[in-house]
C-alpha cells in the first residue's frame, strides 16, 4: 500500500509502514527514504549477522544528510513493542539500546531517518566481553594508498599472533581491521592488546605509522586507532549506508582487494553494491572467536626481539 504520505514493505513476517516515503535524504543523487528502507531490506541477508545482538547507536538524519542530524543510543518510546532492546548500565544510569535482529527492525530504523547503524564490539548479553577487535586506519588527507599499505603490513603482523582477520571500507576516509574474539577477555585487556600490536608495528615503520591521537603529533603519518575497543564504544556496521554524497557503503573486502590501486573508502555505494551481495567476502574469517592469550605471548616474543 502506498500514497504520497505514507507507504508499506513487507519485511520478513512483517510490514512496516513508512511516513513520507518520498522524502529526498540524499538531494544530489535522488535517494529517498523509500530507497534507503529498500536498500536496508536487500542487504539485511548479509549485514544481520554482523547486528544480531549488538547494541546500536543510531545516526539520524530525518531532514536529509544537509539538513540538522544527531546521534541515538536510547529507545525513544514510540518505537514499536516488536523491536527488540537491551537495557545497558551506564555512569549514573542505563540506556536502553536498539537491538537489530531481523529485516523488519532494519526497514523501520530507515524509514525514521537513521541512515548509518553504529554497533558495539560486544554482544548485549555479555557487554563487557567483546567478540570483535577492531583497528581504524585513518588517513593523512586523503591518501588512500598509505591505508592499504598499512592494512596490508597490520594483515602480516596479526598472521604472526596467529589471528584471523577481516577488513572492510569504512565508508568514509578508511578501513577497519576485524579480528573474531572468543569473549574471555574484558575491554581494557582487550584495549591494550591491540594498543600494544598497534605499537609494535609503528615501531617497525615509525616513517608512516603512529598511535598518537593528536593529530599535531602524527606528523603526515597514518593513525593507527585503537580506542574503539572500549565498552560502549561503536564502529560503523558491515553494509551501512553512510551520510554521504553518493552514499558510500561500508562494504566487506576480500584481503587480496587491498592490493587494487582504484579501491577507496567510497567505493561502493547504496546504487552499486548489489552485485557483490552474491558472494561474502569474509565467509568464515570471523565465525570463530580467538583467545587472545597465546596471541599475547607471541607479541611480548615479537616485542622483545632486538
Amino acid at each position: 500500500m502506498s500514497s504520497a504520505e505514507t507507504t508499506t514493505i513487507r519485511a520478513g513476517r512483517r510490514t512496516v509502514r513508512l511516513s513520507r516515503p518520498d522524502k529526498v535524504l540524499f538531494p544530489d543523487d535522488g535517494i529517498t527514504k523509500s530507497d534507503l528502507a529498500e536498500y536496508y531490506r536487500t542487504v539485511a541477508r548479509r549485514m544481520l549477522p554482523h547486528l544480531r545482538g549488538r547494541p546500536l547507536m543510531l545516526e539520524r538524519h530525518p531532514d536529509g544528510i544537509d539538513g540538522g542530524a544527531f546521534m541515538q543510543k536510547d529507545t525513544p518510546d514510540y518505537f514499536p513493542d516488536w523491536i527488540d532492546r537491551a537495557e545497558l548500565p551506564k555512569e549514573g544510569g542505563t540506556v536502553t539500546h536498539v537491538l537489530c535482529g531481523d529485516t523488519a527492525t532494519a526497514v523501520y530504523l530507515a524509514g525514521q531517518g537513521c541512515i548509518t547503524l553504529h554497533r558495539w564490539l560486544s554482544r548485549a548479553d555479555r557487554p563487557d566481553h567483546p567478540d570483535r577487535l577492531v583497528f581504524d586506519l585513518d588517513p593523512p588527507e586523503d591518501d588512500f594508498a598509505a591505508v592499504r599499505a598499512a592494512a596490508r603490513l597490520l594483515h602480516d603482523l596479526l598472521d604472526e599472533l596467529e589471528l584471523p582477520s577481516a577488513v572492510m571500507t569504512t565508508g568514509s576516509r578508511g578501513l577497519h581491521v576485524l579480528v573474531p574474539l572468543d569473549r574471555r577477555a574484558p575491554f581494557d585487556d582487550v584495549r591494550d592488546f591491540a594498543l600494544g600490536t598497534a605499537n609494535l608495528l609503528t615501531a617497525r615503520h615509525p616513517d608512516t605509522l603512529t598511535t598518537a591521537p593528536r593529530k599535531e603529533a602524527r606528523r603526515g603519518r597514518l593513525y593507527l586507532d585503537t580506542q574503539r575497543n572500549a565498552y560502549a564504544q561503536t564502529a560503523v556496521a558491515p553494509y551501512s549506508v553512510r551520510a554521504l554524497p553518493g552514499a558510500p557503503v561500508a562494504t566487506p573486502l576480500a584481503w587480496a582487494e587491498i592490493d587494487d590501486p582504484d579501491l577507496d573508502a567510497r567505493r561502493w555505494t547504496l546504487g552499486t553494491i548489489a552485485d557483490r551481495l552474491d558472494n561474502d567476502p569474509w565467509r568464515n574469517a570471523l565465525r570463530r572467536g580467538r583467545s587472545l592469550a597465546a596471541a599475547r605471548r607471541r607479541l611480548t616474543t615479537l616485542r622483545d626481539k632486538p
